[in-house]
């Protein structure tokens, strides 16, 4: 393989790096979260601390909710623009006339058109009188033009709507630009505000993911350890017991001390059986907070460990409140719902000014009628008549029109309304302002809380290193007197009940001390960029 790697690299890099992946392409490869090693026989994923941070940090249920948040965000940013923007629509209709009635039915509307004829009949006795040629009656000159009418081929209508059309068309383009709109650049302002919120919110939710994967997996780090403990403690008992029967064969011991025995390790068995299913159980709910399937089988990699001497506990209220108060999102978050509060109140105060706005239409209608004949007459001969047939869409039937202009919009008075929705934002701007005043006096009284716990945390684990030491020096001591025979067995099992409690407690306050730990990290706003084991992640969010 040496020798091939050699060979291919003298063909140069990419002609190497294509022929590998081309070989390793058919070997398949199961996706696993950044960081993360895996085992290839059972495909159980080994996590550290940090790889589970990392995972919590790209696939948590929390954060991805907070990241849509932010895309909602601007989206409504993008809407609030919309307002500025042109705004161009078209709209169209097509009308039918199946039937429709005469307006004119019932009145002597034809005098307001002539009198039928009489206007035309009167010219032309006039022409005739002057050119010395006979004049005729009313009767005979629309006997006249109606024979003229009948040579031409036009047939006569009669009744209906004399101005209703069989199909109408009706098409518009309408072009609107704001040009001044104050409620339009607040609610722009409004929008971004609203966006700087939520991604202040999805920073302090990146803090809490922080402390509760730590919590999660110092948890199941700690049941894992107390099952440790517990195997350890059986397997002690086993040999204890396997001592004891020897003994009691020999005669060397009463009986009832292995039967004693016996019920001890029935009971340890039990507390094994009990713990190791804690354990299993704290997985889950390492796995539940890492957003991981639930049937993935995970191994936990590390131990309860805490630094000496561990800088945190050096730390005064007061530089850690002041280290709060400059680090922590949701502080800022609470100053920028104050501002947020008062652009809402200016988007309210805004609809006292006018919107003005420049307006374009552009309208294209028709009325095209199903006999599209016309019925032309010779304007020396009114007995003389001709048809023409006229295309749909001929000029007669379509008529466009273009109007440009200015829109002013101004509500004068609305009733009062104005007023009393500004009152409610100003009172909703007082309430941000209370609830950050009380929120600042809270994460101080949290920090006075967590630093106690830490340090309270902190002397109980000493108290306990001790402890253990104790007791381990308490069972080989008791363990030597046993096998020279100055001690029983009885007290040898009391001496590793005793190591093995001693060992539960200080897991206990290791446990504790760094969830404190944990916790006051999380009250102070410590920045994520400050812990390098996951620095690339939080500082690179996936939307």
């Amino acid at each position: 393989m040496p020798h091939l790697l050699t060979q291919l690299f003298r063909w140069g890099p990419a002609a190497a790096l294509l022929i590998l992946g081309l070989l390793g392409a058919g070997s398949p490869a199961t996706a696993q979260p950044t960081g993360a090693s895996e085992s290839t026989t059972d495909s159980t994923l080994v996590l550290t601390l940090d790889d589970a941070l990392r995972v919590g940090l790209e696939r948590s249920y929390g954060l991805r909710g907070a990241r849509l948040d932010i895309q909602n965000a601007d989206a409504q940013i993008r809407e609030a623009w919309g307002q500025l923007y042109p705004e161009l629509s078209l709209s169209g209709s097509y009308t039918r006339n199946v039937q429709t009635a005469n307006p004119f039915a019932g009145s002597d509307v034809t005098g307001l058109f002539g009198g039928g004829n009489a206007t035309s009949w009167v010219a032309f006795n006039e022409r005739a009188r002057q050119s010395g040629a006979e004049t005729i009656s009313f009767g005979e000159f629309q006997r006249r033009r109606q024979q003229g009418r009948q040579a031409a081929g036009v047939t006569p209508g009669g009744g209906g709507n004399p101005f209703g059309v069989d199909n109408q068309f009706s098409s518009g383009l309408s072009l609107r630009q704001t040009l001044f709109s104050q409620s339009a650049f607040a609610a722009v302002q409004g929008a971004r505000q609203l966006q700087n919120v939520n991604q202040l919110g999805l920073d302090r939710e990146r803090q809490a993911l922080v402390d509760s994967v730590r919590g999660a997996f110092y948890g199941a780090l700690l049941a894992q350890e107390q099952a440790r403990v517990a195997r350890q403690s059986v397997e002690r008992t086993k040999k204890t017991l396997a001592d004891i029967r020897r003994q009691v064969e020999e005669g060397t011991t009463p009986k009832y001390q292995r039967l004693s025995t016996d019920v001890e390790l029935s009971n340890l068995q039990t507390q094994r059986v009990q713990a190791e299913n804690r354990a299993d159980l704290a997985r889950e709910q390492l796995k539940l907070a890492l957003a991981l399937p639930m049937d993935r089988p995970i191994a936990l990699e590390g131990s309860l460990a805490v630094e000496n001497p561990d800088p945190r506990l050096d730390l005064t209220v007061a530089r850690a409140t002041q280290q709060a108060f400059q680090h922590r999102p949701d502080l800022e978050q609470a100053r920028q719902n104050i501002e947020l509060r008062e652009v809402d109140k200016n988007t309210v105060r805004a609809q006292y000014l006018p919107t003005v706005s420049a307006v374009a239409n552009f309208d294209y209608t028709g009325g095209v009628p199903d006999d599209r004949s016309q019925t032309l007459s010779n304007p020396t001969d009114p007995f003389d008549f001709s048809v023409r047939e006229r295309g749909f869409f001929h000029t007669d039937f379509w008529n466009p029109s273009l109007n440009v202009g200015l829109q002013l919009s101004w509500t004068l008075f609305d009733g009062f309304q104005r007023e009393s929705q500004i009152q409610q934002r100003e009172v909703a701007v007082r309430r941000a302002e209370l609830q950050r005043e009380q929120q600042r006096a809270a994460v101080q009284l949290g920090i006075e809380q967590s630093l106690r716990t830490l340090r309270a945390a902190y002397q109980r684990l000493q108290a306990q290193e001790q402890n253990v030491e104790t007791a381990e020096l308490n069972y080989e001591y008791t363990r030597r007197r046993v096998e020279n025979g100055v001690s029983s067995r009885l007290e040898l099992r009391e001496a590793s009940s005793q190591l093995d409690e001693s060992r539960l407690n200080r897991l206990q306050a290791i446990h504790d001390y760094l969830r404190a730990r944990s916790a006051l990290e999380r009250a102070m706003g410590v920045p994520l960029s400050e812990d390098s084991a996951f620095q690339r992640v939080a500082g690179s969010p996936r939307p």
